[in-house]
């Protein structure tokens, strides 16, 4: 520590001023990481949030009874890069995997002898055949039902008629029986 030499009060009160001002800052040289800046705080509801500025890492702090306690936040963004280094380095295995195939497969000879390379021509034999136009008169001609058609539409027709009477029937004797 230090001492005033001199006689006069004045020059004592500078000195000792000058020494606690000077030891004061030799002291207090190591501040602690949150007076400098280093770390934010937050207050959340149940503790403290804390932002280290100079790594960006995030932890989350609270007082659990046996003294305060700090938990570093998961990083989504590195554990996002991760996967997405993951996905890339699948993406090259499989194109390097998909070219290898190309090749391999360019290197055969055709499997079926006599195979030509444009598709057949597709014909549906369910389909109707169009309706025909004539060249000098332009009319349509609309293709006729065939006799076994029409047997299937008038059976139809039949088996509709006879369920109405008999729902008419029924219709009828659930009206007489309640009168």
């Amino acid at each position: 520590m230090c001492t005033a030499k001199s006689s006069s009060n004045f020059s004592a009160v500078v000195l000792l001023a000058f020494c606690l001002t000077v030891g004061g800052h030799a002291v207090a040289g190591a501040a602690p990481d949150t007076e400098n800046g280093r770390y934010t705080l937050s207050p959340t509801g149940d503790g403290v949030l804390r932002l280290d500025t100079r790594t960006g890492a995030v932890s989350t702090c609270n007082n659990s009874g046996a003294g305060w306690a700090c938990y570093a936040v998961p990083d989504e963004r590195a554990a996002m890069d991760a996967e997405i280094g993951r996905l890339q380095a699948d993406i090259g295995r499989l194109q390097a995997e998909n070219e290898k195939l190309k090749a391999d497969l360019a290197s055969r000879e055709p499997t079926v002898p006599g195979k030509i390379e444009e598709p057949l021509p597709k014909s549906d034999s369910l389909k109707k055949s169009e309706p025909k136009v004539t060249e000098g008169e332009r009319k349509i001609e609309i293709p006729l039902p065939s006799d076994r058609d029409m047997d299937r539409m008038m059976s139809f027709l039949e088996r509709a008629w006879r369920r109405l009477i008999e729902m008419a029937n029924r219709v009828q004797r659930d009206v007489n029986g309640k009168i």
